[in-house]
């Protein structure tokens, strides 16, 4: 297969790969990146100031979270327009400008679309909730159990905690999966499909390359809303669940398929699609439907050579027969960030609720032994084939923020957990660009405003302005990481793996080698081989424990 890594006005591009097939996409959170209009929220104005910096650093693409107008009682994934901007974060015209300025440096754009509920504040759920009998089909709303209808029409519960369902003055019933203002829409009505068949056409005819799709293996309920059982309602993640990955949901991905590649050049869709297994996953994954989905099952595996090992083979397997490449992520705005992750000896079976979040919240992280497993993981990630997402902040080392007071906590499942489930607020703190005086780290273009959560003190010394030209920071060693991925491992062979010992994960592809060292004793490497790149100085040609090293011969 041709080498697939090309810039946007590559007239070679329709003879290889799709651009996407080994792509890196870095993930903006974007109340969270950069902020230009200095209220302490980031935007697309801050986005736009950023974007040397982002084609600099060497991705491919950009998936922006949900831009959209929304009361944010999640973060925006309660969308009250799907064809707005939120005015915190710009305008219309702004997001345009942007997809253009993206466009020029060689960078494409997806965005996050949520079609598995709207916010309740959305023009639909309103007149719902005014007793608009047609807006109540476009949702899925059921009469209650019991004489009195007084309780609910199942036994579900929320991802975030609580009860699925919310019961109206009238009597009737709404289903929630998420928080109760996120009402889940009914895909059986041909109007939800038109409808967001048309955002789809909305944003593609303003230059957008893609969407990342939440929840994608949502959308259809099983009809009859049968009870799950108190196990599977209670982990509705990793369980076959009546409100997850139903077959019916295919169809509405073979009509979104269609419409993506009804432009020249087509559209791509990633999924976060979250399925029992692999053979679930690459369902979506057809030749008519998904282009990609990510592969949790890489974020979710111990520090363990074995464990790594055999999900990688499992990852590459499972989509092999489907033509799709696989998706490699490390964190992301819903888990804990990879380095916290990484600080804390896994054990060989996590519980499943932690599992799901990429938790393990068994003791204190030792953050100096979780840079250097994150730094070694980066090399793992970026040497693989298939695509790889990079999580804002990664690239700087920032860790998890443990310690926010409850206060200024903003994650409903903080609440709807009673204040048990700390939530995602600690992957979502904003950016540290620089160290000057300020309230904010450099967020802001003055630094006089607090950012909207607050900030570590630890992180003055992680800043971008910090790290750009320290060479043993985490950001020179991606920038360097990137640079050699594109010019050797895009287009390389596919994976071999090497005979390199219990605590190791040693790969060829061509003449390049991938080796990582997840043990704590130091590794000895073929002697034959110039090292490129690694994630720790070696000694005596031995690869240190909690490392990795790029070879070729």
């Amino acid at each position: 297969m041709s080498v697939s890594c090309q810039s946007i006005g590559d007239v070679e591009e329709s003879v290889g790969a799709p651009w996407w097939a080994d792509a890196v996409v870095y993930q903006v959170y974007l109340r969270s990146f950069a902020d230009g209009s200095g209220d302490g929220v980031g935007d697309l104005a801050g986005l736009r100031s950023k974007l040397p910096y982002l084609a600099d650093l060497g991705v491919d693409a950009l998936w922006i979270n949900p831009w959209y107008p929304s009361p944010m009682a999640d973060g925006g994934y309660d969308v009250a327009d799907y064809r707005a901007i939120h005015p915190d974060f710009g305008s219309l015209a702004d997001a345009e400008t942007l997809i253009d300025e993206a466009h020029r440096l060689g960078l494409r754009i997806l965005a996050d679309i949520v079609p598995n509920h709207t916010s309740s504040a959305h023009t639909w759920f309103r007149a719902a909730l005014a007793g608009d009998a047609a807006a109540r089909e476009r949702y899925v709303f059921r009469d209650g159990r019991g004489e009195d209808g007084s309780l609910a029409p199942n036994d579900w519960v929320s991802c975030f905690g609580g009860p699925a369902w919310t019961r109206l003055p009238d009597g009737q019933w709404y289903l929630h999966l998420f928080a109760p203002d996120q009402p889940d829409l009914n895909w059986a009505n041909p109007e939800v499909v038109a409808e967001f068949e048309d955002v789809l056409r909305f944003w593609f005819d303003r230059g957008l390359d893609g969407f990342r799709i939440d929840v994608a293996h949502g959308l259809m309920k099983q009809p009859d809303l049968a009870d799950a059982g108190p196990r599977i309602a209670s982990s509705q993640h990793v369980q076959a669940h009546p409100a997850w990955d139903q077959d019916s949901v295919h169809e509405v991905y073979r009509g979104w398929r269609t419409i993506a590649d009804s432009y020249d050049p087509p559209k791509v869709f990633v999924g976060e699609i979250w399925v029992p297994d692999n053979d679930r996953l690459v369902r979506y994954l057809r030749p008519d439907e998904l282009h990609t989905a990510f592969q949790f099952d890489f974020l979710r595996t111990p520090w363990r050579a074995d464990a790594l090992r055999t999900v990688i083979d499992d990852a590459r397997e499972a989509v092999r027969d489907v033509g799709a490449p696989p998706t490699w992520v490390l964190s992301n705005h819903d888990v804990t960030r990879v380095v916290t992750r990484y600080a804390r000896h896994q054990p060989l079976h996590p519980v499943e609720a932690d599992w799901d979040r990429g938790r393990w919240p068994y003791q204190a992280p030792d953050i100096d032994l979780g840079r250097r497993r994150a730094r070694a993981a980066a090399l793992l990630q970026l040497a693989l084939p298939g695509t790889a997402y990079i999580y804002q902040g990664e690239e700087w080392g920032l860790d998890e923020v443990e310690d926010l007071d409850g206060r200024v906590r903003q994650d409903p499942m903080w609440v709807q957990s009673d204040f048990t489930d700390p939530g995602r607020d600690g992957c979502r703190v904003p950016l540290p660009w620089g160290a000057q005086a300020g309230a904010n780290l450099g967020f802001s273009p003055d630094g006089a405003v607090p950012a909207w959560l607050p900030q570590p003190e630890s992180w003055a010394g992680l800043t971008h302005d910090e790290q750009v030209d320290d060479p043993d920071s985490f950001l020179t060693l991606y920038r360097a990481a990137l640079r050699i991925r594109h010019q050797l491992w895009c287009g390389a062979e596919d994976l071999v793996w090497l005979d390199s010992g219990g605590d190791a994960v040693a790969f060829r592809r061509g003449p390049l080698e991938c080796w990582v060292n997840t043990g704590t004793r130091a590794l000895s490497l073929p002697s034959c081989a110039a090292v490129l790149l690694s994630s720790a100085g070696l000694v005596d040609g031995k690869l240190p424990g909690d490392a990795a090293a790029w070879l070729r011969h």
